[in-house]
C-alpha cells in the first residue's frame, strides 16, 4: 500500500488543519478551501493555581458557548455541505483540526506565559499565567455515528499515525510541557459531539496525574515501569498480549471498567513507537474497545486516555500507556464519584480486579 499522506492547510480564521489520508485511500490529493467568514479567534485564556495543591486550573469561558449535541444534519465534524459549513471542508479519512474554543492556546508564547517548571511550581496567593498551547480535535472518520472500534483496519491505523505524528509535533511547539491525546464515548461521559473523534491536549504544565507517577518513580527506582509490566504479564489480570504490547486490568482498579496497555520496551510516547508498533496498537486498541462494549451487549461510554511523558522530564522511565476507564458498573448502573472519591480523592472500587479480568477477557473473545 502507499503510506498515509499527511496534508496539512488552513481554515478561513488561520486556525491549521490537518488530512490524513489512509493507505488504501480512495480521495484525491486535493481538498477544497474552507470558504466561510469567521470571527476572530477567542483570546488565550488564563489559568489560576490553588495555592492549597499547587495545581493550575485553566478559566476558558469561551467554551461556554461550544457546539452542544446538535442533529445530525448540523454535525460540525462532518464534510462542509451547502446546508452544513462545518469545521472540515472536504471530504476527509482522518482530520485534524485546532479547536475554535480551546482550553489551551491559540497564543504559544506571551509576557505572562509560565517561565518554566520551577516558575509553575512555585506557590503563591491569586497567582495567573497564561494558558498558552495547542487544543486539536481528532476526527477518525467523516460518519456522523460510530467510534474508534467500529473504524476499519486501515482507518484505525490511520488515526494512531495521526495521533503519533501530532504528538511529535505539538511536543516541538515554544510552551508545551505535555501532549495528551484522548477519546471520550458517550454521554455519560459528558461528550458534546457524536461524530466519532477524540482531542489532543498540549498543556503549558506537566499534568496532576503524571507529577504524582514522577513522585511514585523517585520512590520506586527507574524500573518501575518494566517491573510492573513484567509482574501483569505473568498475573491473572491479563486481557490480551502481542508481539508488542500487553493489555490488563490494573491491580488497584478505581473504575468498574479500567484498562491498562503498555509497550514491551520502554517508549515515552507515540512518536517513539515503530511501524510494526503502530500497526498491532491499532489492532489491539479495537479489539478491547469491542470486548468493553460486548461486556454489556450495547455502547459502553468510556475514555480512551494517551499518558505520555513530559516534553522535558521522565524521559527515560515514564513509558508510553494507554489507559481506558468507564463509570459503567452493572448493565443499567453507573459508579458516580461522590464525597470520598471527588472531595479527598480516596477512591473505593466496587468490583474485584481479578474478577472483572475474567468478564472482560470473556467479552473480548465474544466480540
Amino acid at each position: 500500500m502507499a503510506p498515509i499522506a499527511v496534508r496539512p492547510t488552513t481554515l478561513a480564521d488561520g486556525r491549521e488543519l490537518i488530512y490524513f489520508d489512509d493507505a488504501d485511500t480512495t480521495l484525491g490529493d486535493e481538498r477544497r478551501a474552507d470558504a466561510r467568514t469567521l470571527d476572530p479567534r477567542p483570546t488565550t485564556a488564563t489559568m489560576r493555581q490553588d495555592p492549597l495543591t499547587g495545581e493550575w486550573v485553566s478559566i476558558a469561558s469561551s467554551r461556554q458557548n461550544r457546539v452542544f449535541l446538535p442533529p445530525a444534519e448540523l454535525d460540525p465534524l462532518a464534510p462542509a455541505s451547502e446546508t452544513n459549513p462545518s469545521e472540515i471542508p472536504d471530504l476527509y479519512d482522518v482530520a485534524v483540526f485546532e479547536n475554535r474554543s480551546p482550553s489551551f492556546g491559540p497564543a504559544l508564547e506571551a509576557d505572562d506565559a509560565p517561565a518554566g517548571l520551577d516558575d509553575l511550581a512555585a506557590v503563591g496567593l491569586e497567582r495567573t499565567l497564561r494558558s498558552v498551547g495547542r487544543c486539536e480535535v481528532v476526527c477518525f472518520s467523516p460518519e456522523t455515528l460510530g467510534s474508534f472500534a467500529t473504524l476499519s483496519p486501515s482507518r484505525a491505523r490511520t488515526v494512531v499515525e495521526a495521533w503519533a505524528h501530532r504528538t511529535e509535533a505539538l511536543s516541538a511547539l515554544p510552551g508545551v510541557q505535555q501532549v495528551f491525546p484522548f477519546e471520550n464515548r458517550g454521554q455519560a461521559i459528558g461528550v458534546t459531539l457524536h461524530h466519532p473523534h477524540g482531542q489532543i491536549y498540549s498543556y503549558p504544565y506537566v499534568t496532576p496525574r503524571t507529577s504524582a507517577l514522577l513522585r511514585s518513580i523517585d520512590a520506586y527506582g527507574p524500573t518501575l515501569f518494566a517491573d510492573l509490566l513484567e509482574r501483569e504479564r505473568n498475573g491473572p489480570r491479563v486481557l490480551l498480549a502481542g508481539e508488542h504490547f500487553t493489555a490488563f486490568v490494573p491491580f488497584a482498579a478505581r473504575w468498574p471498567i479500567e484498562i491498562r496497555l503498555l509497550p514491551h520496551r520502554h517508549v515515552p510516547d507515540l512518536a517513539g513507537l515503530t511501524s510494526d508498533e503502530r500497526d498491532e496498537l491499532a489492532v489491539m486498541y479495537q479489539r478491547l474497545l469491542r470486548g468493553v462494549d460486548a461486556l454489556y451487549g450495547d455502547e459502553t461510554p468510556y475514555i480512551g486516555a494517551w499518558h505520555q511523558a513530559p516534553v522535558a522530564v521522565g524521559r527515560d522511565t515514564v513509558r508510553l500507556m494507554l489507559q481506558i476507564t468507564s463509570p459503567r458498573r452493572a448493565e443499567t448502573k453507573l459508579k458516580y464519584l461522590a464525597g470520598s472519591e471527588a472531595a479527598m480523592g480516596a477512591w473505593v472500587g466496587d468490583l474485584v480486579p481479578e474478577a472483572q479480568a475474567d468478564r472482560l477477557r470473556e467479552a473480548i473473545e465474544r466480540s
